[in-house]
């Protein structure tokens, strides 16, 4: 036990009620340690070892530091509420809580971070530790604390640390966690001190994930080997303004654009978005022209660029992700809705980040109160945060609520970079790279030393990271308007989060946030990454603004592809000033939604802030949703708002049943499955046969009419295919075909099926004979000559994939069964041993939803039906009355197996269900289970 602890109940939170299902639990445990006892080397694993880093609930514990007493009051479901006098004292409480609840994850995330899990987990990390250790988050971190954050947010990150340390005080690594123990840590592993740079890390990992295009680029540059331009132009679309309204339609850009517009040049220095996607700059050559069937021309640079960037991608795909699926498929949900259209008479706000789902949550809930608020203890606030990180991310106050969604803007940019044996090409000079040494403690095994090399702007070179990049970058063909290819090409990355920012000062201020005019100056300490944030009060204000450091571009460089770095006009320009950034503040409509779509319509707005959003068919969703809510006045209540976060309509259903009801099929059981479309509504319920059908439907058109045309590097890892053979000249001219197999993840591949490609087919439905629509003749499958023989192939084929996943009895079918969402840990639970698999991941669940519907339970199309990412936490607040506001997590507060909140608010989530959400000293009070003190 460790030191300093008092008498205590030792009680442990969930007992009561729970009995019954307790005991099932520990029979099942008893039956996992028995044979986990003969698997791990001789370790033996008692139901003692397992509760022993279960939480104190109840009682008291002394922690020194502390300057006066603190009440953790913990309701039904094991989420604390922090009840304290002085700020110091919170946060202090808030750490020591969190580690008591989710040390393990932690303190795998501070290594990730740092780039030190080769410390935890061995030789299968050097790779990783290797890459985030050029990327250099924790050395930004500590010259963000040394540097840039106020002397406040410097004592809290000191006073949550120090929480956290109290509680590792006097306890082995076994009586942390279970993992602990499964990893053989007990004798040889001890936990380090934590640090306040170790929780400012973290908001690199979150920027890390939330960062914008890179992966667009990468996938636009490896397209050029099978695509010419104006295909690929075809698979990146321009946003759809006049259908998928933007987010700000009545802020303060209109101002900001006319002052441009009369200025002149200013306003096309900064290039406009969609009109250059897919096609490359002409410092970097240009690419061929070939059709849809992938016998295209090569770019005089495409075999080097397609190389290194397949290669960077293989890196970047092996990073563990932060809070997200590193970076695509990340979306979100917020909306606003004014008084005016509530049955209260005041806002009410919901929120639903869609992020990769992680056992335990990404989000810890928790409330933060000082028993008076004033000078010296000045927040109230509850909501969701991070383990490892004080303060709230998203939720409420006494004054105003907020949520959060990816705005998406371009905030990093890519580099080719001509690489000499003295340093990199600049403006016809070299210049001498910076480099630092770093050193990577392995566990089993041997340190490697590492030598990080940056440009003289701070810029990494990833391509080091990587031995098959190297060698391509010497073997690189180059055309006359590139350098001598010399020792070859490297590649750099240029992104904010690189810079020392502020935005662990914007999480305290928004907490503390008293209105509109806080928030705002909150808002614009968040640098990164750049988020929507929207806003109500209880003064019935609603608002958004867009904040973070946004980068500006020539008139040569729009960001949507890897740039010569060689040529100073690929220089960043400089950053949006935050006064010109786009704001809406109780708008006349009386609602703002963000759901990743444009933030602004771009011919309005002065500057390309990416040319790469969401599409806008959740938001536009949404929008109607409230529409049809509030005409002919209807008023909308909070479940209402629950309803419609639960919202699972297909809008590329809508599209294309029609047209699939229309095409004639003589084989009977392929006729039997397209009847399953006549007279659904387009719902995707978990029990409902025509979604199945539909969307076996929908994978099966985009696998023929594009998946099958792109590169392997974006295909499904194993899929092969007989494709032309391409030299570095282009296309070989004597009918020779080469097997290619796919080289991406299922969950990572192209096409994946969401909302950019929504548009790509909406486009070509008005296109019937264009080549996309053509697909060879596969063993008994017909060939496809247009659209409708496309169409038609690819419901014989999603009838006979179905018929094997799920049986030729359609009555049998479901689309709960093929969209399942199992929940694993993040760490054992993907590498670790079979049995270790089985102890810690749960599930699965058969969910509704689906991809680019409001209750986005995403799904790759390329790789299959499984849920990729999820709602990972829903709330709505209810301003009016705070105590109604409601919320709810993916799995739960603990992070330990076994606990009776490791998985807890699984089954309702899945349901679709909110739990109370208590913010009063009364309803807290009401709502408590445990009560635990904290004494100086």
């Amino acid at each position: 036990m460790p030191p300093n602890t008092t008498a205590s109940t030792g009680d442990k939170p969930g007992k009561s009620g729970r009995k019954k299902g307790r005991k099932a639990r520990l029979i099942v445990l008893v039956l996992v340690l028995a044979v986990i006892a003969c698997v791990a080397g001789g370790a033996y694993w008692s139901i003692s070892t397992v509760r022993a880093s279960f939480p104190q609930t109840k009682g008291s514990i002394t922690l020194d530091g502390l300057s006066g007493p603190v009440d953790v009051k913990r309701d039904g479901n094991g989420i604390p509420q922090i009840y304290a006098s002085s700020d110091q004292d919170l946060f202090m409480a808030q750490g020591y809580v969190q580690a008591q609840d989710r040390f393990y994850e932690m303190d795998v995330r501070r290594h990730m971070t740092s780039g030190r899990l080769s410390e935890m987990f061995g030789k299968s990390q050097v790779k990783n530790d290797e890459f985030l250790r050029t990327l250099g988050w924790d050395r930004i971190a500590r010259k963000e604390y040394d540097t840039k954050l106020s002397d406040s947010t410097k004592k809290y990150l000191d006073a949550y640390a120090k929480g956290v340390n109290a509680y590792l005080q006097g306890r082995d690594a076994k009586d942390i966690s279970l993992e602990y123990a499964a990893l053989g840590f007990a004798n040889d592993y001890k936990p380090q001190k934590w640090t306040p740079v170790d929780s400012v890390s973290w908001l690199k990992a979150m920027a890390w994930d939330l960062r914008g295009n890179m992966q667009d680029e990468i996938d636009r540059a490896l397209m050029t080997s099978r695509l010419g331009p104006q295909q690929i132009q075809d698979l990146y679309p321009e946003y759809p303004y006049s259908r998928n309204k933007p987010i700000v339609q009545e802020g303060q850009y209109d101002d900001l654009a006319g002052a441009f517009r009369q200025g002149g040049a200013t306003g096309t220095a900064q290039g406009t978005s969609g009109s250059t996607r897919g096609t490359t700059g002409t410092a970097q050559g240009t690419t061929g022209t070939g059709g849809a069937s992938g016998t295209t021309t090569s770019s005089g640079t495409g075999s080097a660029l397609t190389s290194q960037l397949a290669g960077l991608y293989k890196v970047l795909d092996d990073v563990p992700p932060a809070v997200g699926v590193n970076g695509q498929g990340i979306g979100s949900n917020s909306w606003v809705v004014g008084g005016k259209y509530t049955i209260t008479g005041k806002p009410l706000l919901a929120n639903d980040p869609h992020l990769s789902a992680s056992l335990p949550s990404v989000w810890y809930q928790m409330g933060l109160h000082c028993r008076a608020v004033s000078r010296t203890c000045q927040y109230d606030v509850t909501g969701y945060t991070f383990a490892g990180m004080p303060g709230v991310i998203i939720g409420h106050n006494a004054n105003i609520a907020w949520g959060m969604t990816n705005s998406g803007v371009d905030v990093t940019d890519l580099y080719l970079e001509k690489v000499t044996a003295n340093g990199y090409q600049y403006d016809g000079k070299v210049r001498p790279f910076r480099t630092r040494e770093e050193t990577i403690e392995v566990a089993g095994g041997a340190a490697k030393k590492i030598v990080v090399r940056q440009t003289q702007d701070g810029m990494p070179l990833l391509s080091d990271r990587d031995d098959e990049l190297v060698q391509v970058g010497r073997k690189a063909a180059v055309n006359t308007a590139a350098p001598d290819r010399g020792d070859g090409y490297g590649i750099a990355l240029r992104w904010t989060a690189l810079d020392p920012g502020t935005s662990m000062d914007a999480v305290f201020a928004l907490d503390r946030a008293a209105g509109w005019s806080d928030f705002r100056a909150a808002a614009a300490l968040f640098d990164v990454p750049s988020q929507n944030l929207i806003y109500a009060d209880t003064d019935d204000h609603i608002g958004y603004t867009l904040p973070g450091r946004i980068p500006t571009r020539s008139s040569v460089d729009d960001g949507a592809i890897p740039a010569p770095g060689w040529d100073s006009k690929y220089k960043w320009t400089g950053f949006v000033k935050q006064d010109e950034l786009p704001y809406e503040y109780n708008p006349k409509r009386g609602y703002i939604v963000t759901a990743n779509q444009a933030v602004i319509d771009q011919d309005k707005y002065p500057y390309t802030l990416t040319t790469d959003w969401g599409y806008g068919t959740r938001s536009q969703r949404i929008t109607d949703l409230i529409e049809s809510k509030i005409k002919d006045g209807g008023k909308i209540s909070t479940d209402d708002m629950r309803q419609m976060q639960l919202d699972n309509s297909s809008e590329i259903a809508k599209l294309l049943v029609p047209k699939l009801l229309k095409i004639n099929i003589d084989d009977k059981d392929v006729r039997q499955a397209q009847k399953l479309l006549e007279g659904w509504d387009y719902t995707q319920e978990a029990d409902s046969a025509a979604a199945a059908y539909f969307n076996a439907v929908w994978r099966n058109v985009l696998k023929l009419a594009f998946g099958n045309k792109l590169p392997k590097e974006l295909r499904v890892k194993g899929q092969c295919l007989w494709v032309d053979k391409i030299d570095s000249t282009g296309p070989v001219d004597d009918d020779t075909k080469v097997r290619e197999c796919g080289e991406r993840d299922a969950d990572q591949a192209q096409p994946d099926g969401g909302d950019r490609w929504f548009e790509v087919v909406r486009k070509l439905m008005d296109k019937p004979d264009s080549d996309w629509w053509k697909a060879p003749k596969t063993g008994t499958r017909p060939e496809a000559t247009d659209r409708d023989t496309l169409l038609r192939r690819a419901m014989i084929d999603a009838r006979w994939e179905l018929t094997a996943k799920l049986g030729k009895d359609i009555d049998t079918w479901s689309w709960g069964r093929l969209h399942r969402l199992f929940l694993k840990n993040q760490t054992l639970g993907t590498e670790g041993p079979g049995i270790l698999q089985y102890v810690l991941n749960r599930g699965p669940w058969k969910l509704s939803g689906g991809e680019a519907t409001v209750d986005a339970t995403g799904w790759n199309a390329a790789g299959g039906y499984g849920v990729v990412w999820v709602p990972s936490m829903r709330m709505v607040v209810n301003l009016a009355d705070l105590d109604k506001s409601r919320w709810i997590n993916l799995t739960g507060a603990s992070g330990h197996a076994y606990s009776a909140h490791y998985t807890d608010q699984t089954d309702k989530w899945a349901k679709g269900e909110l739990l109370p959400w208590s913010f009063s000293d009364k309803a807290v009070d009401r709502s408590t289970s445990d009560t635990l003190v904290l004494k100086p």
